[in-house]
């Protein structure tokens, strides 16, 4: 495999040598099973009421922690309690449950869409994904993980933010159609030694985990953790279109993955380490690749690392807040087009960022950061093998930066109205300088009524993916590729009917300008990303969430929207690719009275989506179900589930780099986790 940082020169011949995939999970499971303590369990601070969940703290709206009712947004929380409930192994299958909200599978990685706009194969670039506040979106691809790619086990998840709508304002690049930060668990809440060990038919998936977390003396806080998981697969039946051939992919569609997370904190300060590697085989020939050849596949290593200081001075009325940051990711292509050859992607970015939030004046909270990210390494390349003339072989190099200074406001206007008022001034090596600002008004009406009017601009540029990549086979390059802004407006008004009862609704309207889409180069006939035409959508979403005193709840949620391009003749086919106009979503937990069993059902349903050559597919209702107990013995807990309960045959829209307009989905398929707690 070619090492791209031995090429020195632009489209420069490479030298290949061979790739050493460190063997940390290893290290870290014989690290872990070292260290065993019998402790009692951490309360699970998950397990409220609903008085007590809508007043949880969140800290992913503004960067400081708030109310869900005083952040300037329509945020949802999900929950550890709903996380285990529901079995949701990725972070796509966790987002898919909330309002507006679906997930598209190419059968090599997971998008996520968003209020009517989810084009097939944007590499998820317009949500900002976190971990604990620190940004995983990679500056070669923009690319955020839901799926395989995500660097963390779930398990380790302590509660996922979502803010909707354009969080330009405080966080610049890629924040446009919403936040998402992933929040950990603590090694007090960890509080001793997990093993977790899943089985799952007929992928024939493996996974195992160990863990280890505990408060120890002085005030430090530990939590080690070591996971990894391989599966098979399933052997579908493709049929490659032009090519043209079909066939079964048999033994094509399988997956590895590992991972490696430790986090030390004492007092004000905390360290945090990530290391991720996962590998996905493609059966479906992408960027029209050679069919049903072994060997074709995804790869991707990535590692995080931030050390934060947090503290309040002044009586509590100054917080200061600071961070270093580290990242890198390595994603390595293997296509076939009669011969091998690997397209390789490296990025590296160091960044620091340092913010202040005042509450000394009476009424206001002051907020004001500055942000600012290296990326000395972003580069892109192919190396041939075999037959493949090495003179194809190339590198494309292209270092950035990035620099953002934002202020915010939140006003007390009155005893039961807030205005927020933010503005965060961008700099980029690609589009300059550009300003994001928003503005909300929150009326408290009453105790149990909250209205908010919210608008925001937000503004992303082209990654060095969609700009300078091409190698005349699967991608043309295009340098003069533009950026693409978005500006929002949305009304949420939120009633809590009885203490056990709350009902949201949002209306929103969106347009997205200067869109950088997937088309096809007029003279090689192969896709180029292009700057499209104007987008815009209107929807409302309407939501529930009912719990009972016997520890029952129900989240439910209908969502209606309508995006298209704002010019109906500006592409051939006349609507937006993988748009559904009505989303449901039904998620019901409820224990049972016997052996400590609790049951988690959830069902969704996707309208009709477009694919490329103007076809809409069918709709569709999936329903999951699972069973799980901790009542069996002592610190174990065992779950038995089925997704795709009844076997639905359906297929989601295919992006326009694949030989088909669309890709048939995972049948029924039956789960088995086991998790012991010393």
């Amino acid at each position: 495999m070619t090492d791209l940082a031995d090429c020195k020169v632009r489209r420069e011949p490479c030298v290949s040598r061979g790739r050493r995939r460190a063997r940390a999970l290893a290290l870290g499971a014989a690290m872990l099973a070292a260290v065993c303590a019998t402790s009692r369990a951490a309360t699970d601070a998950t397990s409220l009421s609903l008085e007590e969940l809508l007043d949880v703290t969140i800290t992913g709206a503004s960067k400081y922690d708030q109310k869900q009712g005083e952040a300037a947004a329509a945020v949802s929380v999900i929950t550890r309690q709903e996380i285990q409930t529901f079995g949701w192994r990725t972070l796509a299958e966790a987002l898919a449950s909330l309002p507006g909200m679906y997930v598209t599978d190419n059968r090599q990685s997971t998008f996520v869409g968003t209020r009517g706009f989810g084009l097939p194969g944007d590499f998820n670039t317009r949500l900002l994904v976190m971990i604990d506040g620190n940004r995983i979106n990679d500056p070669t691809y923009d690319s955020a993980g839901f799926g395989w790619q995500f660097p963390i086990d779930m398990d380790l998840v302590e509660r996922i933010e979502f803010i909707p709508g354009p969080g330009g304002a405080v966080y610049g690049q890629n924040a446009m159609f919403g936040v998402v930060n992933v929040i950990t668990r603590t090694g007090a809440e960890v509080n001793g030694a997990e093993l977790a060990a899943t089985y799952q038919d007929p992928q024939e998936l493996r996974e195992g985990r160990a863990s280890w977390g505990a408060a120890l003396d002085g005030g430090i806080d530990l939590l080690l953790s070591a996971s990894g998981m391989q599966s098979r697969g399933q052997d579908l039946f493709f049929d490659y279109g032009a090519y043209p051939r079909s066939g079964v992919a048999a033994d094509m569609d399988g997956q590895k993955d590992e991972h490696l997370f430790a986090r030390l904190e004492r007092g004000p300060w905390s360290v945090e380490q990530i290391y991720a590697w996962g590998q996905k085989q493609d059966p479906t020939a992408s960027f029209f690749s050679t069919p049903l050849v072994q060997g074709q596949s995804a790869a991707l290593t990535s590692t995080l690392t931030q050390a934060k200081y947090q503290d309040a001075f002044a009586d509590d009325t100054l917080q200061v807040r600071a961070r270093v940051f580290n990242g890198s990711t390595d994603t390595l292509e293997t296509l076939n087009y009669g011969a091998f050859f690997q397209t390789r992607g490296q990025s590296q970015w160091d960044g620091a960022e340092v913010s202040v939030l005042s509450s000394a004046v009476a009424g206001h909270k002051l907020l004001l950061g500055l942000e600012g990210q290296d990326d000395p390494v972003s580069n892109q390349g192919v190396h041939g093998i075999g037959f493949i003339d090495p003179a194809e072989n190339f590198l494309i190099q292209a270092p950035g930066y990035r620099i953002g200074i934002y202020a915010q406001d939140e006003w007390r206007v009155a005893d039961n109205v807030t205005a927020t008022l933010g503005l965060r001034e961008d700099s980029n090596n690609v589009t300059g300088t550009r300003a994001s600002p928003r503005a909300a008004l929150i009326w408290r009406s009453s105790q149990a009524t909250t209205l908010k009017a919210l608008y925001g601009i937000a503004h992303r540029a082209p990654n060095e993916y969609e700009r300078e990549y091409g190698d005349n086979h699967s991608q043309v390059a295009n340098p003069a590729l533009r950026g693409e802004s978005i500006d929002t407006l949305e009304l949420v008004a939120d009633q809590r009917v009885s203490r056990d009862l709350t009902l949201r609704v949002s209306l929103y309207q969106w347009r997205l300008h200067d869109l950088i889409i997937q088309g096809i180069d007029p003279v090689l006939g192969v896709p180029q990303y292009q700057s499209g035409p104007e987008v815009e959508a209107r929807g409302i979403e309407v939501s529930a969430d009912k719990t009972w005193d016997s520890g029952a709840r129900l989240r439910a949620s209908l969502s209606s929207q309508d995006a298209d391009y704002v010019d109906s003749g500006a592409l051939p086919n006349s609507g937006l690719l993988n748009s559904p106009k009505t989303l449901g979503k039904l998620n019901l937990s409820l224990p049972l009275p016997a052996a400590g069993l609790r049951i988690g059902y959830e069902t969704d349903y996707d309208s009709s989506r477009m694919t490329r050559d103007g076809v809409a597919l069918g709709g569709y209702s999936l329903s999951n179900i699972i069973v799980s107990s901790d009542a069996l013995a002592r610190g174990l807990n065992l779950s038995v589930g089925v997704s795709n309960v009844l076997g639905k045959r359906y297929a989601e829209p295919a992006a326009i780099n694949n030989w088909q307009n669309s890709l048939e989905q995972d049948g029924r398929s039956i789960r088995l986790k086991l998790m012991q707690k010393f």
